[in-house]
């Protein structure tokens, strides 16, 4: 098993676990909201398995074209399956992205992934209206700009302003666009009833980017949508 993270390499040994978080092999950074020992790859029961061992912090997991995704809550593990494994987090301010690569895959795909069109959906029969991916983009933009490495992820008021929208547009729309990703069935973005999580939108940005629900080549639109806004 090999992981990446910011361009580095590491190989993960099948007869010791591999600890990533504030200590261990994988010593992310310094930041005091990441746990010492947050995740854990082993080996064990013929698969290689990604564990969450923190008390806290959740894992977005998901394959590379976005078919599939899990949520990695503490205490819970999953069997790593693919050759590619894409695995997101947030801690704090700061989301990061790393990747699994398995050169013995228990899962392998029966015919070649299909190329996706610009706004195309990937999971479910989710879909979103214009304004609600510009939302999404606004919000995604450090991560998509920076895959494979750290990011922040904008507050609700400089992703407003990125798109030129009043804080309280921008707000609503978040609403609709968490509530209709919870009808789907996407976890994290609503906390208890009436109330909406804390993390909602890092949560939102991790399920968007791992499923490819917005990609790259869509960030464009943020340039356009600001310059409409301009003129208006």
């Amino acid at each position: 098993m090999q992981l990446e993270f910011c361009g580095d390499w590491f190989t993960v040994s099948d007869d010791e676990s591999f600890v990533i978080g504030r200590e261990g092999p994988l010593e992310i950074d310094d930041n005091p909201y990441l746990h010492r020992r947050f995740l854990e790859v082993s080996h064990h029961e013929g698969l290689w398995w990604l564990e969450n061992v923190g008390s806290r912090l959740s894992a977005t997991i998901a394959d590379p074209e976005g078919n599939t995704q899990a949520w990695l809550a503490p205490g819970a593990r999953l069997p790593v399956v693919y050759a590619r494994t894409t695995v997101l987090f947030t801690a704090g301010p700061t989301t990061y992205e790393l990747c699994l690569e398995n050169d013995d895959p228990t899962f392998l795909p029966t015919r070649p992934a299909e190329e996706l069109e610009l706004g195309e959906t990937t999971i479910g029969p989710v879909t979103l209206t214009e304004s609600q991916r510009l939302l999404v983009l606004a919000l995604a933009e450090p991560v998509l700009n920076g895959r494979g490495s750290t990011a922040t992820i904008p507050t609700s008021a400089q992703a407003a302003a990125r798109l030129g929208w009043a804080l309280t547009r921008f707000n609503r729309k978040l609403d609709n666009v968490c509530e209709k990703l919870h009808r789907y069935g996407v976890r994290g973005l609503r906390g208890a009833p009436g109330k909406l999580a804390v993390n909602r939108r890092a949560r939102l940005v991790e399920h968007a980017v791992a499923s490819r629900l917005v990609v790259p080549e869509e960030l464009p639109m943020l340039d356009e949508a600001k310059d409409l806004a301009e003129v208006d």
